[in-house]
This record gives structure tokens, C-alpha cells and sequence, in this order.
């Protein structure tokens, strides 16, 4: 969709990256670590000051004491460290639960592992977990479940109920966790952010991947990092050695100093909110009824209620015609599930917001 946005000269409120700049001293950081040489491999497993800083964040966080050297990998991006997880403990028949709809690079990342995907449903439209039918879906092969809060695309966030019936599945099984929480300060009205690393029980068998680019306004820098317990990191890092061996330096060393500013993570989610907040308003003069958005960038509108469109035809009619690309939900499942829904990136400018909200205003 961005491509036919930039065809139609669109308003892209699809692909999921702000449009704003990132902070200036995070830049000059990086020049003055450039500037003064260092420009040759850090360690394999990352800088030690940025993982020493990143225990010392989750500790005040989360209390979850990480050691900073077997429990902690610096990683180039989110995503990677998805794919290096899964490929750390997956074996060909293993089976893993994935709720949809979902990032998309989950299902192709458990299949070239020759695991299966067992595909589940949030439940629409509020997109909440069905825990009877996760316990319905674990048999004897039941490798992983994979969990994404604040959830892209749907805006979802885990609560305390999803934790208890969690750990009543997990407890006692081999069953491993991968927690996908790139967007963990992007969270909204007040609500906890349900980590895996609150919770000694779970963290004990799970792969939680970060992202440094959703806290930086930074997407293309693409550095992230992974947290698992030591034996579990092991196996991920005999991957990350022949896959990637060594990230980013310069980026590692600015990030290090400036993640000791704990006020730009720690207001990022009201930041963010009052994009959310605005967008909200100004879409109230729009036809789309919008759903709930408790974290991440984005926030899904239901068309169904004015047209009877597929959300692929509609998304690419809205681009062409009226000059907005959005994102068919369709596309985050397997089967093409069509609800009538699209959506939207709200993290961006003020302007770049009213642009589009102008422009849908117009949508029939």
C-alpha cells in the first residue's frame, strides 16, 4: 500500500513509522561515536554498557532482576529477534499458537522452521483472547504460543485476566512463550503494560523481543534487543553468531548514554496518546466507526455500516480516489479474514493527521 500511496501521491497512514523527526542528541550521539572511531565490531552478544543499562531499565520497570551478560542480546531490529528465536527452539513438526490477525512476519518465520502454524482467532471486534480455545488448540507437539501487546495491528493490550489464564496453560509444560513487545511504552490511558519479565514464572520459558526504533521514532535504524533466561539465550545466540554476528556500533554507544534519559521512554505513552486522542476527534466527522486503541501506533475503522467493498478493494479505492492508504486487516490473516475493517498509523504529525481526516471525510 505504501508504494500506491506514493503512486497517488496519498496521505500514508499505513505502513506503521512516524513522520516526524527523531531527537536531535540521539543523532549527534551517533556522529560523536563515529567521529571518535568507533566504528568496528562491538561484542558479538552487543555493547555491555547498553545491555548493563537495558537490566538496570527492566529492573526499574518491571522488577526482573536480567543479567546484562547471558540474558540479554543486542539485535538488528524487532523482527530479527523474532525469527532467531523461534529458529533457537523450533523443531520441524513442532507446533505453535499464533493469534490472528497478526505481524506478518510470524506465520513465514515459523514455517521456514518446518513448525507449524496453529492458527487461532481474537475474538472480533474487541480482539480479546479466547483462552478456551487456546486449550483446545495445545496437544503433545505444542512448542511455543506467541503473544503481541500492545498488539499490531489491533491496538489490543494483555490484562491480568490473560496472565492468569496463561499461566494456568504454561505452568508445568515445556511450553515456550515468545512475547512480542516492541510497543511496551506505547500504552494508553493509564493501563499496565503486561510484560513477561512481571512475572518470574513466565519469563522463566520466554523469548521477549524489544524494539528500539518504536521508542526512538527511529524505524529504519532497525536495532532491538532480546531478553530469555540464560540456557534458552544460549541456543539464541549459536543463531544470532552465524545469522548476524555483530550489530550496529556507533548506534549502540549513543544508545547506551542516552537511555540513561528514562524521561523519553517513560513519556512516550502520553506522547503518543495524544495522537491517538486527536485522531480520534477528528475522525468523529468522518463515516468509519473506530474500535478501541489501548497501545502501539495503530487504531482500526469499520467501513461495513456505508459499503460492502472487500478491504482490499476498499483500502485501494480510499488510496486512489480519496487519497489516504490505510492497511486491510485481511492482510494480517492467513485466510484473508474480511470484517469490514482497515487500519490506520496514527503516529504521526498534527498536520499530516488533519490532511487525512480531511480527505476521509469525503469516503462513501
Amino acid at each position: 500500500m505504501s508504494a500506491l500511496a506514493v503512486e497517488h501521491n496519498a496521505v500514508n497512514l499505513g505502513q506503521g513509522f512516524p513522520d516526524f523527526p527523531m531527537h536531535d542528541e540521539l543523532i549527534a550521539r551517533v556522529n560523536e561515536a563515529m567521529l571518535k572511531g568507533f566504528n568496528q565490531y562491538v561484542h558479538m552478544n552487543g555493547y555491555m554498557p547498553l545491555r548493563e543499562i537495558l537490566s538496570e531499565k527492566i529492573f526499574s520497570l518491571y522488577a526482573a532482576g536480567v543479567n546484562p551478560d547471558t540474558e540479554i542480546t543486542i539485535t538488528p531490529g524487532g523482527t530479527y529477534a523474532i525469527y532467531t528465536a523461534l529458529t533457537s527452539v523450533l523443531r520441524p513438526g513442532d507446533e505453535v499458537i499464533v493469534f490472528q490477525p497478526c505481524y506478518d512476519s510470524y506465520i513465514p518465520n515459523i514455517e521456514i522452521n518446518g513448525a507449524v502454524p496453529v492458527l487461532l482467532p481474537l475474538h472480533f471486534p474487541d480482539y480479546s483472547i479466547n483462552w478456551n480455545a487456546v486449550r483446545k488448540a495445545i496437544t503433545p507437539r505444542t512448542r511455543m504460543i506467541m503473544l503481541n501487546s500492545p498488539n499490531n495491528p489491533t491496538g489490543a493490550i494483555l490484562s491480568e485476566r490473560d496472565i492468569a489464564e496463561l499461566k494456568k496453560l504454561v505452568l508445568g509444560t515445556n511450553i515456550f512463550i515468545l512475547s512480542d513487545e516492541v510497543y511496551e511504552h506505547v500504552i494508553f490511558d493509564d493501563r499496565k503494560h503486561q510484560s513477561m519479565l512481571r512475572y518470574p514464572e513466565l519469563l522463566e520459558r520466554s523469548f521477549v523481543c524489544f524494539s528500539f526504533g518504536k521508542i526512538y521514532h527511529c524505524t529504519g535504524w532497525k536495532i532491538g534487543y532480546c531478553v530469555a533466561p540464560a540456557a534458552p539465550m544460549r541456543e539464541f545466540r549459536k543463531v544470532h553468531q552465524f545469522n548476524c554476528f555483530s550489530c550496529d556500533s556507533p548506534k549502540q554507544i549513543a544508545l547506551a548514554k542516552f537511555l540513561e534519559k528514562t524521561e523519553y521512554y517513560t513519556s512516550l505513552g502520553n506522547f503518543v496518546q495524544q495522537k491517538r486522542d486527536f485522531f480520534l476527534s477528528l475522525m468523529k466527522e468522518t463515516p468509519f466507526r473506530m474500535h478501541d486503541s489501548f497501545g502501539s501506533y495503530f487504531i482500526l475503522g469499520s467501513y461495513g455500516h456505508f459499503s460492502n467493498e472487500s478491504e482490499m478493494d476498499f483500502a485501494v479505492r480510499m488510496t486512489k480516489d480519496h487519497g489516504v492508504a490505510s492497511i486491510p486487516v485481511s492482510a494480517f490473516y492467513r485466510d484473508g479474514t474480511d470484517n469490514k475493517v482497515v487500519r490506520f498509523c496514527f503516529c504521526k504529525k498534527k498536520e499530516t493527521l488533519e490532511r487525512a481526516a480531511e480527505k476521509l471525510r469525503k469516503v462513501r
